[in-house]
């Protein structure tokens, strides 16, 4: 399922429309991206789950048969749009490491937002990063901030990890500034893993928590 709006016991409603963006070539994002729907929705929120088209070309995939399989596995999941954005009021964007910065799929997506951020759609929406990488210093810092670029140029609401939910998060490799996996940690450490994928549905519900209240002081400026 890739877009649905938890219920339980019928009182965790909100206001808050979560958009999951990411591109993941053999899993791992995905991995992480699911873990915040899972918390956006837990918390109440409506999610969209939307991944970036790929850019490789077929070849380059075939010739990695995990990268295939995984691109087959989820080919069910709706590539992103600018109307996602448009319709959600709190982002959590995923991304590979690639040298230290962003994907080039996710860059490509965020460069055709000319449109709505001119016209002021993004703008007062909080914002999150998450990121993966096979090294323990592959560059996962140098990547959330980097994405982050681009939501202060939009004029979103920067929502980094800091050190909330902190023994988790300590397991987790205690990253500040966003969700972030070392792959080749998680293959050796499965509690490292699970903390991992805890601190990013923590961070999903938090980032529901955060777009509600700022949904509701929009509302209440208005009506005023």
């Amino acid at each position: 399922m890739t877009e649905y709006r938890a219920d339980p016991g019928g009182s965790m409603h909100t206001d808050a429309r979560i958009a999951v963006i990411y591109y993941s070539a053999t899993g791992t994002v995905h991995r992480l991206a699911q873990a915040f729907v899972d918390g956006a929705a837990d918390a109440g929120a409506e999610v969209r789950l939307r991944r970036v088209a790929e850019l490789a070309p077929e070849h380059v995939i075939d010739a990695k048969p995990q990268w295939r399989a995984h691109l087959d596995a989820t080919g069910d999941i709706p590539v992103a749009t600018l109307d996602d954005l448009r319709w959600a009021n709190g982002y959590a964007f995923g991304t590979p490491t690639r040298f230290g910065n962003i994907c080039a799929q996710l860059r490509q997506f965020l460069d055709t937002t000319t449109g709505p951020w001119q016209a002021e759609e993004l703008a007062d929406k909080p914002a999150t990063g998450f990121t993966a990488s096979y090294e323990e210093h592959g560059g996962q810092e140098a990547t959330l901030l980097s994405l982050y670029q681009t939501f202060h140029h939009w004029g979103s609401i920067i929502l980094p990890t800091g050190y909330l939910n902190y023994d988790t998060a300590h397991v987790a490799g205690g990253n500040p500034y966003g969700v972030s996996q070392v792959e080749s940690r998680a293959s050796r450490d499965p509690e490292y893993a699970r903390a991992v994928l805890e601190t990013a549905c923590f961070q999903g519900a938090r980032l529901t928590r955060m777009a509600a209240a700022l949904a509701a002081a929009r509302a209440d400026s208005k009506l005023g």
